[in-house]
């Protein structure tokens, strides 16, 4: 099923002062997945669960801090997940992109984390639909867009002071995004065709912030929900684990091979919450006919990934969190041409690769490290979603049983 706008309402990028790009230099994408995606040190990034919940602190300034938040998990008290889980995501981001990480009272820091969740919620509210519908009538008068707008001008000045500080250092060996995209600049400066550019990197980098953080973080939080709502499946998980793997093993996405159950839980988590039930508007480049209906050029496209998702024709229980979807009858990890939690085509989500080895190592780190419960005396589970851009879950408190 598609959902079908016409171009005269197409005006919903939020993030890049409301208008559509449709393209990223693909070299760009290769050269960041294969140098960060492959490499051990991205996966280290990851791999302390202790540190993930604590904010992944690692500066002397904040080691009070850090004692603080470690104190509190290996106490087993009550505690909300969401900012230590999404301060740790966005950081891993900063890292890959920036080649560094923020304190968590870093005030740009702070800022940006702000910036993320107010851009991406905004365009769902009646503000950022009454925006899509009169956006140079919008434009002059006040209200919450002025907000977004002054949002992303401070995104891209933070990104743009993380490139001119790259430029200064000049790194010998590309550390980083930024490094790898500036090399790229200076190669191709010659070619009068080149899309590399400083404007397209630093949309580039903010859109990898923007689609990255929030989203990740999002599918954590549900997958965190789902193990203390199924507690039997926590334990299966658990049991896989620690069969597959030693206790000393530093988990790696390789490793999704020797753990078919989890591996089909975090899928599971990405079907059920879906999160992002309709997909990134897309234009037609040129007329088209599909299943008969005449589609013009020009006409925005939205994938309805809610009506793949959950269509009965595809999942045996497609409304019910179902590990065994991903299953086979011998116990192996099978994926699913319904699957589409990052759309569908050629321009699938460009942080794909990065969100699939983030969830899978932060996710196996955390139930090997430990056990998730509700608080005591709490029985009931809010399992609503908070509609929004992104699907999110009713804010919750669980306690982190060390194993």
């Amino acid at each position: 099923m598609l959902h079908l706008k016409t171009k005269q309402t197409s005006h919903f990028n939020m993030t890049t002062k409301f208008r559509l790009y449709f393209f990223f230099p693909v070299f760009c994408c290769f050269i960041f997945f294969q140098t960060y995606l492959s490499a051990s040190r991205f996966e280290g990034i990851c791999s302390n669960p202790v540190l993930v919940l604590s904010d992944n602190l690692d500066h002397k300034s904040e080691a009070g801090e850090r004692r603080s938040n470690v104190c509190l998990l290996k106490a087993s008290k009550p505690f909300d997940p969401h900012t230590f889980i999404v301060h740790a995501i966005a950081n891993i981001i900063c890292v890959v992109v920036f080649g560094h990480r923020f304190s968590s009272e870093d005030e740009s820091f702070s800022k940006l984390i702000k910036a993320i969740y107010f851009v991406i919620y905004f365009q769902a509210t009646i503000w950022g639909r009454m925006y899509d519908a009169f956006p140079w009538l919008m434009h002059y008068f006040p209200g919450p867009h002025q907000e977004v707008f002054a949002f992303n001008a401070f995104m891209h000045s933070l990104v743009m002071n993380e490139v001119q500080n790259h430029e200064r250092e000049k790194a010998g060996n590309p550390q980083d995004l930024i490094d790898f995209y500036l090399a790229q600049i200076e190669k191709t400066k010659d070619d009068p065709t080149s899309t590399f550019n400083k404007d397209n990197m630093v949309q580039t980098v903010v859109d990898l912030l923007l689609g990255g953080t929030e989203t990740t973080s999002t599918t954590l939080l549900w997958a965190l929900l789902y193990m203390v709502k199924y507690p039997g499946i926590q334990e299966r998980v658990q049991r896989e684990i620690e069969a597959a793997l030693e206790p000393s093993h530093l988990i790696s996405y390789e490793d999704r091979k020797k753990l078919p159950y989890t591996n089909a839980v975090i899928h599971e988590t990405l079907r059920y919450s879906n999160i992002t039930s309709v997909g990134v508007p897309r234009q037609c480049v040129r007329n088209t006919t599909l299943m008969g209906f005449h589609i013009k050029k020009g006409t925005l496209v939205l994938p309805n990934l809610h009506s793949v998702v959950y269509d009965a024709e595809h999942w045996e229980t497609p409304w019910k969190f179902n590990p065994n979807h991903f299953l086979d009858l011998d116990g192996n990890f099978v994926n699913k041409e319904a699957f589409l939690p990052f759309s569908a085509g050629h321009r699938v989500c460009l942080g794909e690769q990065m969100a699939r080895v983030e969830l899978f190592i932060f996710f196996t780190n955390l139930l090997r490290a430990f056990t998730f419960q509700l608080p005591e005396g709490v029985k009931e589970i809010n399992m609503e979603y908070i509609l929004g851009a992104i699907l999110q879950p009713h804010p919750y408190q669980l306690r982190a049983i060390p194993r």
